[in-house]
């Protein structure tokens, strides 16, 4: 009977370690999130769902914003990427009008804007084309145009000269990728006579950015997940994945170390895309290019009315779309939604074999909005960048129906006086906050009864609960959040003294 008794005992306390959320080990330190804004496109700070789910939120197609219609730019244009600087926004690409082998007749061309919506291509005066000077061709060097890809240098102490920074060049038919550097993001000069990358695949979009949090540059290549892609061998198996390299001065580099996925890589990735999100650097977010080999989107006779290159048709029988992937430590990609973030169109041109590259970096391009550009319609005399919308910080939400839902967060200590959200409810809707310590009971003040309804759709709530919103007292402590959720969505929340959106 006493053994009984303790078996029971023992069974218990397991069933209260099972289905008790708040139980941690002793070296489950919660993580400090402090100020930084968060943003709920994976798992990080989700502890459990009850009635919510994890929902991606696809942009909005806002229609073509630049056309690929120069001689020197043309159906194959691509490669793209939009900086956003100041009170200027860059746009660098590849002109290439047709399928001679990479570095024959390609330039890097430029375009600029004041808003991001409407685009003029400037005439540089820097290269001929056409007999003339006057175009917005930025470099004709055959070694680094077909895969040119410029950033904004954000290390602190950056040089002016250096104030831009890219890698451009390939290995396969070439000898490596090669470091530029430009004080206007203009004039470009090579900062060494040597290519400074020579391990991986490295043909397609090379990108590369400061990383703030490893104190380095880190860029992301190309690579196979099987095969020997060495500096003298091209022998690609498996996957097209994401390698990633890391480098103090830009110009001498370590070896090329696999990202991993999580969960599993299954697709091929042809271009990440990978850059710190402009609100959250701590966060990499990459609107990837999901490349599928073998999968033909239309016919050789809709490809002929839509004036698809006969040559690229007859070799070309794949299509892609656009997917979503998240990283936080720099190593392994989160793909949170394994459905497309971006599907190909209504417009059969959308379904043509590498078209719908997403170009580099999203960027702010409203109060509310920000922007993620794609290249479309490649290989089609149609050739163009269109743009497309999202909410700020909107990739993502813990999304609860009409009949309502919880979420409940991990263990985290803040640094801040208010809670902001970032979010929006129906006209029925609702989201009710509450404060737990960790091991899961209400602080006194702080439950979900005494939280003051959220109803609307803004972009820096500040919740607040009947003694007020001043969270001073609980700073650095650990606490769990409990949002109780009724047709809304949450997209983001920060801790922080200042109300600013």
């Amino acid at each position: 009977m006493i053994i009984q008794l303790h078996i029971a005992f023992a069974l218990l306390l397991c069933g209260l370690c099972l289905f008790h959320p708040l139980q941690l080990k002793a070296s489950d330190a919660p993580p400090d999130i402090g100020n930084r804004l968060e943003m709920f496109v994976d798992q990080y700070l989700v502890d459990k769902l009850q009635g919510t789910k994890l929902k991606l939120h696809g942009p909005r197609d806002e229609g073509a914003v630049l056309r690929f219609d120069a001689p020197w730019e043309g159906r194959f244009s691509g490669y793209s990427t939009v900086i956003h600087d100041g009170t200027r926004y860059r746009l660098y690409y590849r002109g290439k009008p047709d399928t001679t082998p990479s570095g024959t007749g390609e330039v890097t061309c430029y375009a600029e804007s004041q808003d991001g919506r409407t685009w003029v291509k400037p005439k540089l005066g820097l290269h001929e084309a056409a007999g003339s000077k006057e175009n917005n061709i930025l470099l004709a060097d055959p070694g680094v145009s077909h895969n040119f890809s410029p950033f904004l240098d954000t290390r602190t102490g950056v040089p002016p000269a250096q104030r831009f920074k890219a890698l451009g060049g390939v290995r396969k038919g070439g000898d490596g990728v090669y470091a530029l550097a430009s004080a206007d993001g203009i004039r470009w000069k090579r900062m060494q006579e040597n290519p400074v990358l020579t391990e991986g695949g490295l043909d397609s979009q090379n990108v590369a950015f400061w990383s703030e949090s490893e104190q380095q540059y880190v860029a992301c290549v190309r690579i196979w997940t099987a095969g020997v892609t060495d500096a003298t061998q091209w022998n690609p198996g498996g996957l097209r994945s994401v390698g990633r390299v890391g480098s103090a001065d830009f110009l001498r580099w370590n070896k090329v170390e696999s990202m991993k996925f999580e969960p599993v890589q299954r697709e091929h990735i042809y271009i990440s895309q990978t850059h710190p999100y402009f609100r959250a650097p701590h966060l990499w977010v990459a609107p990837a290019a999901r490349f599928m080999p073998g999968r033909c989107g239309l016919t050789a006779d809709e490809a002929g009315k839509l004036g698809v290159d006969p040559a690229y048709y007859k070799k070309a029988h794949d299509v892609s779309d656009c997917v979503l992937l998240t990283s936080r430590d720099g190593r392994a990609y989160q793909q949170t939604f394994r459905e497309a973030f971006i599907r190909p169109g209504l417009r059969l041109n959308e379904w043509v074999a590498r078209t719908g590259y997403a170009a580099l970096n999203i960027v702010r391009t409203g109060p509310g909005e920000m922007s993620l550009f794609v290249n479309q319609d490649y290989a089609q005399p149609t050739a163009h960048l269109r743009r497309y919308s999202m909410r700020l910080d909107g990739f993502a939400s813990v999304n609860a129906p009409f009949e309502g839902g919880e979420m409940l967060t991990k263990p985290l200590r803040f640094k801040g006086r208010h809670l902001i959200l970032n979010c929006a409810t129906s006209a029925a809707g609702s989201i009710r906050v509450e404060i737990q310590d960790a091991e899961g009971k209400p602080l006194a003040g702080y439950a979900a009864k005494d939280s003051v309804e959220i109803l609307g759709n803004r972009l820096a709530w500040v919740v607040g609960w009947k003694k007020g919103n001043d969270l001073s007292a609980l700073e650095g402590r650990p606490v769990r959040l409990r949002f109780v959720m009724k047709d809304a969505d949450l997209f983001a929340l920060q801790f922080s003294d200042s109300v600013d959106e």
